[in-house]
């Protein structure tokens, strides 16, 4: 054991040395813990205002403080300066990911001159120093570390930002979508394997009507589309005939799809049958338009030689008077013919309204006295009632005349009482909100409930000698100068076709 015990010399300092050795390594103790209680209180303080301010300078007051308190920890303890000075490296490295690179960079050189300061603060006092090569090696991490999190802090604002903009474009489209779904007019169920109503949108829950209130369950819900969809799941093929899911709505269509390709969640879609039956009329229509326009030349043209000739014929002193009744009816039936190629031909002739001011009285006193001219009213009566201030509206004149006069000759022929004259007025005047209206009235029977809801239908008519092509296509000709035309039942009978046109400062697109 004697061996073991070292030289006095070698081994142990004089107490002098230790002294100064442990005076070293704590030079200012007071002062650390001054520090260590400040910094504290300093960093207390940052949290709890972390959340008011502009986040770039809450980082540039907090890197100031850790650059500060640095350089006076490393003061007050020497022998701990270089892992004091390392740890500063991570709070330079944060500042700058927060802040622009000049940011960074300058607080990098704000770390790297507190660093030289202390340095040479420390060398007046006459101390031990560190080597000399630490504080640029320190500048120097410092500025680099600034550089590169200041880039990646660059980086990451913008991913941030991009992955904003993009999620806020996609909660919009999302939310499009929604609105779309939610507001067409064709319902949207979404089943599941188990039977049950994932979502629907208001147009299938008017359709379900009372039934799909607070039920899940689709066969519940709507035994006959239940069905029909099993039917579809295991055939794999559409039923084409209407549904009806209550016998108080209206038909509907039902379209089923699989959601994705081999799942179980199957999109119902309810079309609406009366709808269909109108797109299906619009076909129709559009293709008898077409043949209309190619076929008229072939139908008028003898048409109108047979015309020509027929009055020929009635100027020749040669035909019995007998024989002047038949050529009276040819006569007739010609024009009544030529009529129905007429209306026949409004269906391919959508020509362009060109709208124009019109003083609706000066209008209808013009109409007025022109028909009475071209038409012999005999007993019939066609009067305007016209206000005394004028009413101006933005119409195509030559289009309205022909609408009105399809209204007039309409008036004349239905609506009067038995073995009774005829009595019509154009009224012209304004409703409530100032918008000009042009009423064609007769003093009829008045037009039924049931009629006049398919008036205005192509092909619907009373008549045996109509082709119920009148009111439909002077409905389309107001629809093109932005006007309305709807039936207005009278209290006291009658009936009042109104047409509601546009302001004079309207501005027409059609």
């Amino acid at each position: 054991m004697g061996g073991d015990r070292a030289a006095p010399g070698q081994h142990e300092q004089p107490a002098g040395q230790q002294q100064v050795a442990h005076r070293h390594r704590h030079r200012h103790p007071r002062l650390a813990m001054a520090v260590a209680v400040g910094y504290l209180l300093l960093a207390c303080g940052l949290f709890v205002l972390r959340r008011r301010g502009a986040i770039a300078a809450q980082v540039a007051v907090g890197v100031a403080i850790d650059i500060v308190v640095t350089a006076l920890a490393m003061h007050a303890l020497p022998d701990l300066a270089s892992g004091i000075a390392m740890m500063l490296l991570f709070n330079v490295g944060a500042a700058a990911l927060l802040l622009p690179l000049r940011g960074g960079l300058a607080a990098a050189g704000l770390a790297g001159l507190a660093l030289a300061l202390e340095y040479a603060w420390s060398a007046l006092a006459d101390v031990p120093q560190r080597p000399a090569a630490e504080v640029p090696m320190f500048v120097v991490s410092y500025l680099a570390i600034a550089t590169l999190t200041s880039l990646l802090g660059r980086q990451l604002r913008a991913s941030e930002a991009l992955a904003e903009q993009r999620g806020s474009q996609a909660a919009n489209l999302a939310e499009i979508n929604e609105l779309i779904i939610r507001r067409m007019r064709t319902g949207v169920l979404l089943v599941d394997g188990d039977d049950e109503i994932r979502l629907a949108n208001e147009a299938a829950m008017l359709q379900l009507g009372e039934a799909g209130e607070g039920r899940r369950l689709l066969a519940t819900a709507a035994p006959a589309l239940e069905a029909r969809l099993r039917r579809w799941l295991r055939d794999g093929q559409h039923d084409p005939t209407p549904l009806q899911l209550s016998p108080d709505l209206p038909e509907v269509l039902p379209r089923f799809a699989r959601l994705l390709a081999g799942g179980e969640q199957v999109l119902v879609f309810l079309d609406d049958a009366e709808l269909a039956s109108r797109r299906a009329e619009t076909l129709t229509l559009a293709t008898l338009g077409r043949f209309s326009a190619s076929l008229a030349h072939e139908i008028r043209n003898p048409l109108a030689a047979i015309s020509y000739a027929t009055q020929l014929l009635e100027e020749s002193r040669e035909i019995p008077e007998s024989d002047r009744r038949l050529l009276e009816i040819i006569y007739q039936q010609t024009r009544r013919m030529n009529g129905i190629i007429e209306n026949v031909l409004g269906l391919a002739r959508r020509e362009r309204a060109q709208p124009e001011p019109v003083e609706l009285g000066e209008f209808a006193r013009q109409f007025v006295a022109d028909y009475r001219q071209s038409h012999p009213l005999e007993d019939d009566q066609l009067d305007a009632r016209t206000p005394a201030q004028p009413v101006h509206c933005l119409v195509d004149r030559r289009q309205l005349q022909q609408v009105v006069t399809v209204l007039v000759h309409n008036a004349l022929i239905y609506g009067r009482m038995p073995n009774e004259p005829a009595r019509v007025a154009l009224h012209v005047h304004r409703d409530e909100r100032g918008v000009p209206l042009l009423d064609v009235v007769d003093h009829g029977p008045g037009i039924p409930e049931g009629v006049a809801s398919q008036l205005f239908r192509p092909f619907f008519t009373t008549s045996g000698h109509g082709t119920g092509l009148g009111l439909y296509i002077a409905r389309e000709i107001c629809t093109t100068n932005q006007a309305d035309l709807r039936h207005v039942p009278l209290p006291a009978g009658g009936a009042c076709f109104r047409i509601r046109l546009a302001g004079a400062r309207a501005i027409a697109t059609a």
